[in-house]
């Protein structure tokens, strides 16, 4: 059941300053380009909107999704103080290949823990990436749990995590740091800010990165709309209750977004300054994946959730004029993974 939140005052927020920008780091990566940022008129017309954009993370650095850059400048920043450490991770997928990759090119042992859930296609990735993978019988958040339990049991180690808790916020911050990045190339490919730009969101770190991004103060600030599965909606549930909350999750196609709790570093940021929240259903999903994949973007259910979102928000005249769009907004979708090979 899709449900949906937003916060009229959210746009007036300014984020606080953010740490300098890795760009210069990531363009020193072998095959560092921007991602394509694909214009499909298609899908402004069925939208009623001015023009709407994908930003298409299906090749970042080698890897099929986004992930790689917030990865690559935390492992980068872990090392400096660390070296020579064993990298230890948990994934539902992505962000534990990214991980592994950066590991495999520093040199260091990488160990990645993963939950029942996850395919055995992508076990299989992670480990082609020279990565030791240990697959447990729990949920992302217990796997997360057992990653850090690890991690701490030996000075040989270091967490590279992407959600925070309290005592461990410096990792989650520079990945939110990295992601910035992909951030800066759109607003030099649209040669502006967008009016609203659709994050899909799991412990929330990406969808950090965009409200940060997008509330520096003297900058534009374009409505920003968080995605979810309704099985995992817990940003959205967060946000209703006006603290961070844990949902329990169920299987869902979405697996990238299928974490049942806020990032403690993201939540206060996406408290103040999102727009709305909005949860969708694998039907959808996987419909706006068949939809972007014959209009030549290829991507997963995980970054297709952001059109299936959009849809969502845009088909309600409730919902939309809560977004407070101009007459011919431009809209950017960011879709995060590659279509599954």
């Amino acid at each position: 059941m899709t449900r949906w939140f937003s916060a009229p005052d959210a746009r007036t927020w300014n984020a606080p300053t953010t740490h300098d920008s890795p760009r210069d780091f990531h363009r020193t990566l072998p095959g560092y380009s921007p991602t394509p940022l694909v214009e499909l008129p298609e899908l402004a017309t069925e939208l009623g909107v001015g023009r709407l954009f994908v930003k298409d993370e299906s090749s970042r650095l080698g890897l099929p999704a986004f992930k790689i850059l917030g990865a690559s400048w935390a492992c980068r920043q872990v090392l400096e103080r660390q070296p020579g450490a064993e990298l230890v991770t948990a994934t539902d997928g992505n962000h534990g290949r990214a991980v592994a990759r950066t590991a495999h090119q520093l040199g260091v042992p990488a160990t990645v823990f993963v939950p029942d859930v996850m395919e055995q296609a992508t076990q299989a990735a992670i480990e082609a990436e020279g990565a030791s993978v240990v697959r447990l019988d729990v949920g992302y958040d217990d796997a997360v749990r057992a990653a850090a339990d690890y991690a701490d049991a030996a000075d040989t180690r270091a967490l590279v995590q992407d959600t925070a808790w309290e005592g461990y916020t410096d990792v989650p911050a520079w990945i939110v740091d990295g992601y910035g990045t992909l951030l800066e190339e759109v607003d030099e490919q649209l040669g502006r800010a967008p009016d609203l730009v659709a994050v899909p969101v799991g412990v929330g770190s990406l969808a950090e990165a965009v409200v940060r991004h997008y509330r520096r103060p003297d900058a534009p600030h374009p409505s920003v709309l968080s995605v979810e599965p309704d099985t995992a909606a817990c940003t959205l549930e967060s946000l209703a209750a006006h603290e961070s909350v844990t949902v329990p999750t169920g299987s869902t196609v979405m697996a990238g977004l299928n974490c049942g709790t806020v990032s403690s570093t993201a939540w206060p940021v996406l408290h103040a300054g999102c727009d709305a929240a909005v949860s969708v259903g694998d039907d959808e999903a996987e419909r706006a994946v068949a939809d972007l994949a014959g209009l030549g973007v290829s991507s997963g259910p995980s970054g297709a959730a952001t059109l299936a979102g959009v849809r969502a928000a845009l088909s309600e005249p409730e919902r939309r004029d809560a977004l407070d769009l101009p007459t011919h907004p431009v809209v950017v979708l960011l879709s995060t993974e590659g279509a599954p090979a």
